[in-house]
């Protein structure tokens, strides 16, 4: 699989995500875990709803990725902004994803695992997704921050086809 190139979404979306990736990054600094949320917005009316992200089982998940598909259908929304803590292997350990997955049962199981803050815009013109690295901040064990944010824009059908309504219009 070839890697997406890097690419900032429109200014319309930015506008309206860059200052949840701030208070994300906030939280995170404040010694906070993140709460996995989406927020379903409409560029027309400016509405933004946010609609928190159950994950203790596959039916929360389920039952979050409904509620989603509702709230966007119900706004006529023209995006979906998810930000949640997430485990990534490290980059050199990436070749190696399906033997540590049989050995660990899952990647943050796993000593190769990090920390990351992701962060996925689905739009109707395709997904953008980033996954910034979860750092300590300076000596704290609580603090933590991201750093810069380089999102990607997936064409690949596989990739550009988001979990939520905006993708099946």
């Amino acid at each position: 699989m070839t890697e997406a190139p890097i690419s900032t979404p429109p200014q319309a979306y930015m506008d309206i995500i860059n200052p949840l990736i701030g208070k994300a990054r906030e939280f995170l600094e404040a010694g906070e875990k993140l709460q996995a949320i989406a927020f379903v917005g409409n560029l027309t009316t400016k509405e933004l709803i946010p609609v928190i992200i159950q994950s203790r089982s596959n039916e929360d998940k389920d039952q979050s990725a409904q509620t989603i598909q509702s709230v966007a259908l119900a706004l006529e929304a023209d995006f979906v902004f998810v930000i949640m803590e997430a485990w990534a292997l490290r980059p050199d350990k990436i070749h190696q994803m399906n033997a540590i997955l049989e050995k660990y049962g899952s990647i943050g199981a796993s000593p190769y695992a990090i920390d990351t803050c992701s962060l996925m815009l689905e739009t109707w013109h395709g997904l953008w997704a980033a996954q910034p690295q979860i750092k300590t901040k300076g000596i704290s064990k609580k603090k933590r921050t991201i750093g810069a944010v380089e999102f990607r824009y997936f064409t690949d059908t596989k990739c550009a086809t988001g979990s939520f309504a905006l993708s099946k219009r």
